[in-house]
């Protein structure tokens, strides 16, 4: 159950934009993106400039004037501002103006509630829905006297403020809980895949860059992408082979500037997949006016989470609107800095393949191994989580097998390193570079 007030779909909207705030030209755009994908019509938007908000109503009488004038003169049913509303000044605009009013971070919010999908998800929005309103519930009760006790009663009942207040609070709890036991089944699906020792990359990104679009390039997991701002919000795992083995590719919540802190919390369980990927894919939409821009909003989060830049991989899309050819651009150490493709028209996805591939095999072991007939299992293994150069099928049932396993394996690679006939050596970098090594060992 959502509690925080929704604006229907097709209202007409005033859109208010103050420089005295953290606000900027392609944060109105921005707003107005916003409210396209609530399907509401923005029908006149009005600027203000001031040095600090107005402790009452943020903006002067003055411009409160002209936005009520506005909203007489379109018909409006809702006026957006562009920046952090407190309750009290957002309850003193809806009286001086005689519509409803919502800030930026209530419209996000209203997004999510109708685009999250999934069980968790639909916990996580209502979580941070009610933690907003908590602060927010006086302008719904304004009309209510306190309720008196009755005979036998120890004086004044609860208001219906306070009555409210609990039963959020009481909700709130009851979420917490339940998102509990989805954590913990995340936890036991990460542990599982680090049993299996199969790595994650995690796809990040401004929303509307394109993640999805490329996360389903990449799998043909048909996850729902369009053109809109937070398209999608539930994260998608699939499997992607690689020609090291197999990789997890997760698909995650898009980013915005000022992203609300009460989402940042909510979705943490979330994005815990992004924090311990091996891997992160920075998705850039490289046609974006404001591109540098929400390249730092992103970092910006990713540095909260404590995600360090040095796993992040960056990925430019949307190239065939610049005319531009797909490239892989190193660093100066020579590993894969970023890659410039299309995800929709799968221009330059091999690039981003290899650029994986290197990253994630920096550490290799080549091993020649013999397999009895009874370690089927173990076979199966090896094609799964490294590279088969070479399966034979031996006179006694078994097999003479090549393998290349990145060295992130951990344990199952010393298990292989042990039946090894010998090693001929670790791989680390890219374009055939081999660190020769040559340990002669003899399987006992």
């Amino acid at each position: 159950m959502l509690l925080f007030e929704r604006p229907n779909a097709g209202e007409k909207v005033i859109l208010v934009h103050i420089a005295a705030s953290r606000a900027t030209t392609e944060d109105m755009e921005e707003l107005a993106a916003l409210a396209a994908s609530c399907e509401l019509k923005p029908v006149a938007v009005i600027q203000s400039s001031r040095d600090e908000p107005d402790p009452k109503l943020f903006i002067g009488r003055g411009k409160v004037a002209e936005v009520r004038q506005a909203v007489v003169d379109y018909q409006a049913e809702l006026v957006l501002f562009n920046c952090a509303l407190s309750p009290s000044q957002e309850r003193n605009l809806e009286q001086a103006l005689g519509v409803r009013v919502m800030d930026r971070t209530g419209l996000i919010l209203n997004i999510f509630a109708q685009r999250a999908r999934s069980y968790e998800g639909k916990l996580q929005v209502e979580l941070a829905q009610l933690r907003h309103m908590a602060a927010r519930l006086v302008r719904g009760w304004t009309h209510l006297e306190r309720q008196q006790g009755g005979i036998g009663l120890r004086g004044p009942g609860e208001t219906q403020l306070e009555i409210d207040r609990r039963l959020i609070a009481q909700r709130i709890r009851q979420i917490e809980q339940r998102l509990r036991k989805v954590e913990g089944r995340w936890r036991l699906s990460r542990s599982a895949r680090k049993r299996a020792e199969l790595p994650t990359v995690a796809l990040v990104g401004y929303t509307n860059a394109g993640k999805s679009t490329l996360f389903n390039a990449l799998t043909q997991a048909g996850v729902y992408a369009a053109d809109q701002l937070f398209a999608t919000l539930d994260s998608t795992l699939r499997r992607l082979q690689l020609d090291g083995g197999s990789v997890v590719l997760a698909d995650t919540v898009g980013f915005i500037r000022h992203l609300p802190h009460e989402l940042v919390a909510a979705f943490r369980s979330t994005l815990q997949e992004t924090c311990e990927a091996e891997v992160v894919l920075h998705v850039i939409d490289a046609s974006a006016d404001q591109r540098q821009a929400n390249i730092e909003a992103v970092y910006g989060v990713l540095e909260d989470l404590g995600i360090d830049r040095k796993r992040v991989i960056e990925v430019y899309n949307k190239i065939d609107r610049l005319g531009r050819l797909p490239q892989l651009d190193r660093n100066a150490d020579g590993w894969p800095a970023r890659v410039w493709l299309s995800a929709r028209t799968g221009a330059g996805l091999e690039f981003l393949l290899t650029a994986l591939s290197e990253v994630l095999a920096r550490e290799v072991v080549r091993a020649q191994v013999h397999l009895s007939p009874s370690e089927g299992a173990l076979r199966a293994r090896l094609f799964t989580v490294g590279r088969v150069l070479r399966d034979e099928a031996t006179s006694d049932g078994g097999w003479n097998m090549e393998v290349e396993l990145p060295a992130r394996h951990g344990g199952f690679l010393e298990s292989i390193i042990s039946r090894a006939v010998a090693v001929s050596g670790t791989s680390s970098g890219y374009n055939n570079r081999l660190l020769r090594d040559e340990l002669a060992t003899s399987r006992q």
